[in-house]
């Protein structure tokens, strides 16, 4: 699991089965450890219970003065290049909306399709109920799911008639 996670049962196991003595061997610092904090208090915690801990990817060994200058070394250059990670995240997503750039996929109906299906949707025949189907609008705009004209329904239409089309028993079709 990421490192970034708080709660991580895995490790958690993993560290709870550690007995004096052990040896906890991972691949690198940044899969393990969520902060430069959260590895400094695990690191603690095994150099107390008389675990030791080897890096394989940095190769580092806490078992030696040498590979625990090392670790915290190592351990607050993960933690910088993270951080450095997610600000540059952030500044490209900020960039981009000003742009006028969103994430996400595409939309599946244009603006004019959205109000072709609230159209629809609002007309009626004589006899006052509705003339087409959400999956008849769907199937007339190119064959989108019902979910994506229920999505472009206006929410305040769809609540004033949602009671209208319920059988008896009160379940929605």
């Amino acid at each position: 699991m990421s490192g970034k996670l708080a709660e991580r049962p895995e490790l958690g196991k993993c560290l709870a089965y550690l007995r004096e003595g052990d040896v906890l061997v991972i691949t690198r610092l940044s899969r393990a450890m969520r902060s430069l904090k959260h590895l400094l208090a695990v690191a603690d915690e095994l150099r107390e219970r008389g675990v030791g801990l080897v890096v394989l990817k940095q190769h580092i060994d806490t078992t030696t003065p040498h590979g625990r200058l090392v670790f915290s070394v190592l351990g607050a250059v993960d933690e910088f290049t993270r951080e450095l990670i997610v600000e540059g995240t952030r500044e490209g997503l900020a960039a981009a909306r000003a742009r006028g750039r969103t994430g996400g996929r595409r939309r599946k109906l244009t603006p004019a399709q959205v109000r072709h299906a609230r159209a629809l949707y609002a007309e009626t025949g004589e006899d006052g109920k509705r003339r087409y189907s959400v999956a008849e609008i769907a199937a007339l705009l190119g064959g989108v799911s019902r979910t994506t004209i229920y999505r472009a329904l206006d929410p305040d239409d769809i609540k004033r008639t949602s009671t209208r089309n319920q059988p008896a028993g009160g379940t929605p079709r």
